[in-house]
């Protein structure tokens, strides 16, 4: 398929975005991080290991899913095709809402 230049404003709107991914995904691990060494009276020990894991896990997959991303949606730019849809963002949506509402109900809870 032939491959034309892209406008530069999308290629560097790619890039930004591939960069948010990233910066996502630090973000999700430093928050497991911080919930994993919360003291032991605030969350149950095996609740606070779980949303801990989920929100690494979730930073894996965003680190893991952002260069993909960025190069299925340059070679669309490059070959005038639609771009491909945002697959993981209701798992980032879905999960991160997760962890969040049970944190809430734990702390609620333990006051």
């Amino acid at each position: 398929m032939e491959e034309n230049e892209p406008d530069p404003r999308f290629v560097l709107a790619n890039e930004r975005t591939f960069l948010t991914w990233i910066s996502t995904s630090l973000a999700l691990s430093a928050g497991g991080i911080a919930i994993a060494v919360v003291p032991g009276d605030v969350f149950v020990p095996w609740v606070r290991t779980l949303l801990a894991v989920v929100l690494v896990l979730l930073s894996a997959v965003a680190a893991g899913s952002a260069y993909p991303r960025w190069r299925h949606i340059d070679r669309a730019l490059r070959q005038d095709r639609a771009l491909p849809p945002p697959a993981l963002a209701p798992l980032f949506g879905y999960g991160v809402a997760g962890v969040a509402v049970l944190a809430l109900l734990l702390i609620l809870l333990a006051r």
